[in-house]
């Protein structure tokens, strides 16, 4: 499905840095974890995935078809969903429009209140209110799970999606996860630290460095990581959080 072909991303700021070095991934599996210590890449490569920022290296194929310079707008459009850590505020907008907006259709109040209810919102209490700073960090990010849910897309990317979910259990936020893989039948990639996302993962992916130290399957990664045998154990506060 997704294929990264010898991706890097440079920073010339006058000291010049490589944020991401070579990076070759493919991902095919329904659930792949990205995981690794703050400042490793994770949420770089994410936003590459989706198209928000370009590599400076590398090439990024989609289906067999090369969309490396491609926008983020175009890679929605060819079926990339992405959720970003901190989410966007829109003042004049919706709720309701911005699920519409994602669904590409003009849903009735019914069908997107619907999408509310999966994250766990009561959705008369929000439908009609502004995405903007009245809306708490929790509230927003659920907000956008269900846009993501909304548009339905073969490849979804999730940076940090458990942030600001402390009011609605991680095991809510999973089964989210896996009746979106039923729908879709598609893939979803999630960039976390916790322990209990991770441990649905079919593949988990660890960066550090700005490189893939490691890349395996839940049982051969995680006992690592929760081991600290990994190069993520020099992060701060480590790399898996329970």
């Amino acid at each position: 499905m997704l294929e990264l072909r010898n991706i890097s991303y440079h920073v010339d700021d006058g000291d010049g840095k490589d944020i991401l070095n070579n990076i070759n991934l493919t991902i095919d599996d329904r659930f792949t974890a990205i995981t690794g210590p703050n400042g490793g890449g994770k949420s770089t490569l994410a936003k590459m995935i989706a198209g928000i920022i370009q590599p400076t290296d590398g090439q990024i194929f989609f289906d067999g078809q090369d969309i490396t310079n491609l926008s983020i707008t175009e890679r929605a459009k060819a079926g990339i969903s992405f959720a970003f850590q901190q989410p966007v505020r829109f003042k004049g907008i919706t709720v309701l429009d911005l699920i519409r907006l994602a669904a590409g259709e003009k849903l009735s109040v019914d069908g997107a209140c619907k999408y509310l209810s999966e994250v766990g919102l009561c959705a008369r209490d929000y439908i009609n209110r502004e995405v903007n700073a009245s809306l708490s960090g929790g509230e927003l990010k659920r907000i956008e799970i269900a846009t993501v849910i909304a548009r339905g897309t073969r490849l979804s990317v999730f940076d940090e999606p458990e942030a600001g979910i402390d009011l609605w259990s991680f095991q809510n936020l999973i089964k989210v996860f896996e009746k979106m893989h039923e729908e879709t039948q598609g893939s979803i990639v999630i960039i976390s630290h916790q322990e209990r996302i991770l441990d649905i993962a079919d593949k988990i992916v660890v960066i550090a460095n700005g490189e893939i130290s490691n890349i395996g399957t839940k049982d051969e990664i995680l006992p690592k990581l929760l081991s600290g045998n990994l190069d993520c154990k020099h992060s701060a506060g480590g790399c898996i959080h329970g």
